[in-house]
């Protein structure tokens, strides 16, 4: 799957990765329904480390239609809220 974090780029991750990316993606929406800003923030930097790592960066001169969008790592709690839907961000 192609995972776009906006601000930086679009990584490839093996479609095993998802359950583990929705387990984080669950941290941060409970940080959100709490609204608990320092959970959150820490929260959201474990997911976006774990598409960093867990993927293969796509050239910066490549451009593909992403299966799942993430948040810059400075967005602010509010901003990610207005993100979600009924499964996080991540669907699963």
């Amino acid at each position: 799957m192609i995972v776009r974090i906006l601000a930086e780029g679009q990584w490839t991750v093996a479609d095993d990765q998802l359950d583990s990316l929705n387990a984080l993606d669950s941290a941060l929406e409970a940080a959100i329904a709490d609204g608990d800003a320092l959970t959150f923030a820490k929260s959201l930097e474990a997911l976006l480390d774990a598409v960093r790592t867990s993927g293969s960066p796509l050239p910066d001169d490549t451009l593909e239609d992403s299966d799942l969008i993430l948040p810059p790592a400075d967005a602010t709690l509010e901003e990610v809220r207005e993100l979600l839907n009924d499964d996080g961000l991540i669907p699963g």
